[in-house]
């Protein structure tokens, strides 16, 4: 007991201001290759990435009071645990915490001892804020295979820095977000819809370029979405170019996948 509360103090003192370059849910991902992975200041993530996923996963970060609303997540649990369903999802305290400490596994004690724990774990990391939070997801969410973050789902998807995004390939990665271990790239770039042979990506993905960029809309656009977790500026504003660790140039993981997969585009970013 007192480990883990001592985990509970100390995990999140080192996440408010490091961004290990490893999680457990990546260790544990199987698929063939090396992890590619860069992470990226909130500064230099494009407002329409951040928007779209706010959207997605979690509309209702900046205006609520501690990870997730405690009748929600009784009503949830107790829908999980009749039916083995859980339809409302997470909300991105809670995928955070899974994904940086969680193993994966689809048995229903598996999934059901994960809900638990990043329930209780989410608490101790809400301390950090919002932002953080959200700068840690878009860094550790996965968007393909062996593929995590948005520095290198930008590069690799779209050949261009996460700071110059746009609202199309904003709500397209934001429906990856369930898919991870599914996405795979379109061979003239972009996301192949179709690539897990049975429609659960095309389904999901079509539904988030329809839904995302309504929704983003009755927020008030990209504006007034970010800014309910505190963001004022947008990404351009902070001179990414002028600093290094921008995710400016493309990543050498990212250079190596696409290698591997005989792809081609230029390392550098295009203006």
């Amino acid at each position: 007991m007192a480990a883990f509360l001592a985990l509970c103090v100390l995990m999140p003192i080192v996440y408010r201001v490091a961004t290990p370059p490893r999680t457990l849910f990546m260790l544990t991902d199987e698929a063939d290759g090396p992890t590619v992975f860069q992470d990226v200041s909130l500064d230099y993530i494009s407002r329409h990435y951040v928007a779209a996923v706010i959207v997605h996963e979690d509309a209702k970060l900046g205006t609520r009071t501690g990870p997730y609303h405690l009748g929600e997540f009784v009503d949830r649990t107790t829908n999980y645990l009749g039916t083995g369903e859980d339809n409302s999802g997470s909300t991105i305290p809670q995928q955070l915490v899974k994904n940086i400490f969680l193993f994966r596994g689809e048995w229903v004690v598996t999934k059901a001892v994960r809900k638990g724990v990043e329930a209780v774990l989410a608490w101790p990391f809400n301390l950090i804020g919002d932002r953080r939070q959200l700068e840690l997801y878009l860094n550790y969410a996965q968007f393909g295979p062996n593929l995590y973050g948005i520095c290198a789902a930008s590069w690799y998807y779209f050949n261009r820095p996460p700071w110059d995004g746009n609202g199309a390939d904003a709500a397209t990665l934001a429906g990856l977000l369930p898919l991870g271990e599914d996405a795979k790239r379109a061979p003239g770039g972009g996301v192949d819809i179709t690539s897990d042979g049975q429609w659960v990506v095309a389904s999901t993905v079509t539904r988030a370029r329809t839904k995302v960029p309504q929704r983003v809309e009755e927020m008030g656009g990209w504006e007034g979405t970010v800014e309910t977790v505190g963001i004022l500026d947008s990404a351009s504003d902070n001179n990414p170019l002028d600093d290094p660790d921008s995710c400016s140039t493309m990543p050498e993981s990212v250079a190596n996948r696409l290698a591997s997969e005989g792809a081609w585009w230029s390392d550098q970013y295009p203006g």
